[in-house]
């Protein structure tokens, strides 16, 4: 019986249709077909590569293919196509003649000779007369959208709210390969042993010089690690771990984190408290809820609890003015994790953003009547759009007149970016994800 596993490139060609036909997410389906097929060593990084790098620069390569092709092709077509110049253009050690040999393999397999034969000759004439030039595009939001596969309407609605260059910048960032960092649990050992643990495990570890209990790994997956499995780690990014910071703790509080999964702002206050105090954790599904309080048990905390609720009823389910401290990490458009999650760009619309805006309003004011008088209320999104962040901030104030801004208290590093008792965090300042954190008090007494 003939063997039915694919290969890289073929596995590649699979993901890379069903994102473009389902909109399905490229992470679950990466793994999921690593698993069926197989792969394993060097070809899991070889297939991550040529997926996420085909996703990040779809608009740029179609920009390439464009003068070659002269007739409309088929869907699969044009991603074996994509998929094939992008290991031509950004990847070093694959010989051309090996990607074509394998793209022509492929279209064989999957179509008829004349497709196979049309492959071919198309990255035979790309590899001879070379790649039209970005430069003749002349619109400097048109050039950008290109040349880092940003849809226009974000390049536009970007430059209109931070200027062109900062939008260059930050779409630039984005292209780049993510860092992945993990936050320790102070609860069970320093940094110091939790790296050389890590180290001992094979890892290439280095200290953030961003957050104490962050550390940055420069080789090696961190979630495969038995730090990882043991408790001593959570996989989060830097940006995110400000958030904790900005929640002022102390000991024995009672908190609310509302939109929780899959629990690394919950388990870091949890861990902050240092066994005492409670963390109410909420999220609208189930399966997500398990996600929580798998994540609470492997770091062996026992002040989280977990409730499937949607955050825009809590107040018919808690008494009012009942938590110290409420955390709004509000569903958004998650336009600042771009470099990890790569589909988003362009599955998201300008309609998205205003919707999810209704629902981050209505989340906040509800969210608010839980704070007690002298608590805090931090809103925080993974988004850098104005609207979502500095907006609801006014619409808010405007609405709850009983709240007024507080200090944002966060990491040395960080503080100076502090504006205005808000934060916004840009992928290309440090790295890491696109953050925008703010803290309110609720006005009279504790």
């Amino acid at each position: 019986m003939a063997n039915k596993k694919k290969n890289v490139r073929e596995s590649a060609l699979e993901i890379l249709e069903a994102i473009e036909k389902n909109q399905a997410y490229s992470n679950l389906l990466l793994n999921h077909v690593i698993q069926r097929n197989s792969i394993s060593g060097p070809d899991i990084g070889l297939l991550t590569e040529i997926t996420y790098g085909t996703i990040q620069r779809k608009f740029t390569l179609d920009y390439f293919l464009k003068p070659f092709i002269n007739k409309k092709i088929e869907t699969w077509v044009q991603i074996l196509l994509r998929l094939s110049l992008y290991q031509m253009v950004y990847l070093d050690k694959i010989p051309d003649r090996a990607v074509i040999y394998e793209a022509v393999e492929i279209a064989k397999k999957r179509g008829h000779h004349g497709i196979s034969g049309m492959v071919n000759g198309i990255l035979r004439a790309v590899q001879r007369k070379g790649l039209p030039s970005l430069e003749e595009i002349h619109n400097p939001i048109e050039k950008i959208s290109i040349e880092t596969s940003h849809p226009k309407w974000m390049v536009k609605r970007w430059a209109e709210q931070f200027g062109l260059e900062k939008t260059k910048e930050m779409c630039e960032a984005n292209l780049l390969a993510p860092l992945q960092t993990a936050r320790v649990n102070m609860t069970k050992a320093s940094v110091e042993k939790v790296k050389q643990m890590l180290e001992d495990e094979g890892y290439e570890i280095q200290y953030s010089p961003l957050v104490p209990e962050s550390l940055r790994s420069l080789k090696g997956n961190l979630a495969q690690s038995q730090a990882f499995k043991n408790g001593y780690i959570t996989v989060q990014d830097e940006s995110s771990m400000l958030v904790a910071y900005a929640m002022n703790l102390t000991k024995n509080l009672n908190i609310l984190d509302c939109c929780a999964a899959p629990g690394g702002k919950t388990t870091h206050i949890a861990e902050k408290l240092n066994g005492t105090g409670k963390v109410i954790s909420l999220d609208l599904h189930e399966h997500k809820i398990k996600l929580i309080s798998e994540n609470a048990d492997r770091l062996g905390l026992n002040n989280v609890e977990t409730r499937a609720m949607d955050s825009r009823q809590v107040s018919e389910n808690f008494k009012g003015e009942s938590f110290d401290r409420v955390l709004v990490d509000a569903p958004c458009s998650g336009l600042g994790v771009l470099r990890k999650k790569p589909d988003i760009k362009y599955s998201k619309t300008l309609q998205d953003l205003q919707s999810l805006q209704t629902i981050q309003k209505s989340i906040l004011i509800e969210a608010s009547r839980l704070v007690k008088p002298g608590g805090l209320l931090v809103y925080s999104t993974c988004t850098v759009d104005k609207e979502e962040n500095e907006g609801n901030v006014q619409e808010f104030l405007k609405e709850a007149n009983d709240f007024e801004e507080y200090p944002l208290q966060l990491t040395e590093m960080i503080q100076p970016l502090v504006n205005n008792n808000r934060v916004q965090i840009f992928p290309q300042d440090f790295g890491g994800d696109g953050f925008f954190i703010s803290c309110f008090r609720k006005k009279g007494k504790n």
